[in-house]
């Protein structure tokens, strides 16, 4: 046991100490080309500090509109990162999510300089948050259905779930996991016994390591998982489709190894390990390196989502609030279907770059919207109805973004104020992840309007808290060997 203590590894411990990349380091841009969607332009970075012994950690993170990979050596600097959107795979006149995620998955592969796959010692990913798969539990693992997405809403399958449920459980949500699960379980496919149900990283996860069924408890937490007690609750385990739900690990746990056809295809080490996940906006919130009570991380992408760290657990469906466990403290939050998904309808990227830099952000829009791509809103408010307000529009361009800007950083201060009176840990400082970190203005205006500290975190993207898990994975299973070897 005190072999045991000493080389315990927690996520914190890892996630503690960035070391910056610094002025040494050399990088060189490649930009690759394919037919499978736009192309992948990424960085790999070299102080010509490394020996061919050094060992390298892959993280990817699959958001709403497109994959990012990012690698990392042990001290957390980036030696490589790219990104690909999702081709446009067309079946019956529907996306066809399942071959782009799987195209895209193995292009990032691809992507990689060979040189850095060779060093890649574990290999992590997320994924958005309740997207949901049903499987074929034979090997083949062949997808039953289209994948219910993240934002979509079975309010056919609610009121059974609410029925079977605590009061206010985070399952009781039109978009739940296990909403989605009861709704096609109550379909009566043939052989819906046979079934195995994966989330979005999960699933991503399995076409690497090839054991299916395997699960972590941040994704599994919206299809009824207690991270708390760590396992499923009497209340679900007696319900018939329960036989479908995954084996749950905690978020880098070592699966396996990654499978013999993939390191041959693509230069991996014999001994690459692929990691458990997490959902996307955890992963934005390890890669922030936000490690106290009080601390918070804003995810600004497609859709905003908030993260707080807290001593206390919260959890409430009638606002969208549940509580993901990150070791021994609980990350707080929800997350909203506003966000840049709406700006990118309204605005090209060079229109929101130009349109920004003429706005004062001191000075508050006295426009008053609540910008959503459609009607239904998950938290700070969950309506399933609830309509977008984008009118009346001003002539000036400027003064709309400014509204629209300034109304989502509205929204995102009255989560922080709905958690704060749920009993969660008071946040005291914001740090911001996603593609809307790179809006200055916006940061400042969503500083006022918070009336907190809010600043651009140095890693923005979640493939690079993906790649903290793998790294954590790794750690985790040299512990265990040494263990092992002194026992």
């Amino acid at each position: 046991m005190l072999i045991l203590r000493q080389f315990q590894i927690s996520s914190f411990e890892l996630f503690q100490s960035p070391k910056q990349s610094g002025c040494s380091s050399s990088r060189t841009r490649t930009r690759f080309y394919s037919n499978l969607g736009r192309s992948s332009d990424f960085i790999v970075m070299s102080d010509n500090k490394g020996t061919n012994f050094e060992k390298l950690y892959l993280g990817m993170d699959f958001g709403t509109s497109g994959a990012r990979f990012t690698v990392i050596d042990e001290q957390g600097e980036i030696k490589a990162q790219g990104k690909r959107e999702y081709p446009p795979f067309i079946k019956e006149e529907r996306m066809d999510w399942v071959s782009s995620w799987k195209a895209t998955l193995f292009s990032l592969l691809e992507d990689i300089p060979i040189t850095v796959r060779s060093l890649v010692s574990s290999i992590s990913l997320d994924g958005t948050s309740a997207t949901t798969l049903i499987l074929n539990s034979s090997e083949s693992g062949e997808v039953l259905c289209q994948p219910f997405l993240y934002n979509q809403s079975c309010p056919d399958a609610l009121p059974e779930v609410k029925s079977i449920a605590p009061e206010n459980h985070t399952v009781c949500s039109g978009s739940s996991t296990l909403c989605k699960l009861v709704s096609w379980w109550n379909t009566e496919v043939p052989n819906r016994e046979s079934a195995v149900l994966l989330h979005q990283a999960d699933w991503l996860l399995w076409l690497l390591h090839g054991r299916l069924g395997v699960s972590d408890y941040n994704n599994a937490l919206k299809v009824g998982y207690d991270p708390e007690s760590e396992s499923y609750p009497s209340w679900l385990l007696s319900q018939p489709y329960s036989q479908l739900l995954p084996v749950v690990q905690a978020p880098g746990t070592s699966i396996c190894n990654l499978k013999e056809s993939i390191r041959s295809q693509f230069g991996f080490p014999d001994d690459c390990i692929v990691c458990t996940g997490t959902t996307d906006s955890i992963a934005a919130f390890l890669a922030a390196r936000a490690t106290q009570p009080g601390k918070a991380v804003t995810s600004l992408g497609s859709t905003l989502a908030i993260k707080l760290l807290s001593t206390k657990r919260v959890d409430d469906a009638r606002y969208g609030v549940y509580s993901h466990r990150l070791d021994d403290k609980w990350l707080v939050g929800g997350a909203s279907n506003t966000g840049g998904a709406i700006l990118r309808q309204l605005f090209s990227d060079e229109q929101l770059e130009i349109l920004s830099q003429e706005i004062n952000p001191m000075v508050a829009s006295p426009l008053d919207y609540y910008p959503l791509l459609t009607s239904g809103e998950r938290f700070p408010i969950a309506d399933p109805n609830l309509a977008p307000r984008l009118l009346p529009r001003p002539e000036s361009d400027v003064e709309y973004l400014h509204g629209i800007l300034e109304s989502i950083a509205r929204i995102e201060g009255k989560g922080y104020k709905l958690l704060k009176e749920m009993g969660a840990t008071e946040a005291e400082e914001v740090w911001t992840a996603g593609g809307g970190a790179k809006n200055d203005k916006w940061i400042k205006i969503r500083q006022r309007v918070l009336g907190l500290p809010v600043k651009k975190a140095v890693h923005t993207e979640a493939s690079y808290g993906a790649s903290l898990l793998a790294l954590k994975g790794a750690k985790s299973k040299t512990e265990e060997r040494f263990v092992k070897q002194s026992m």
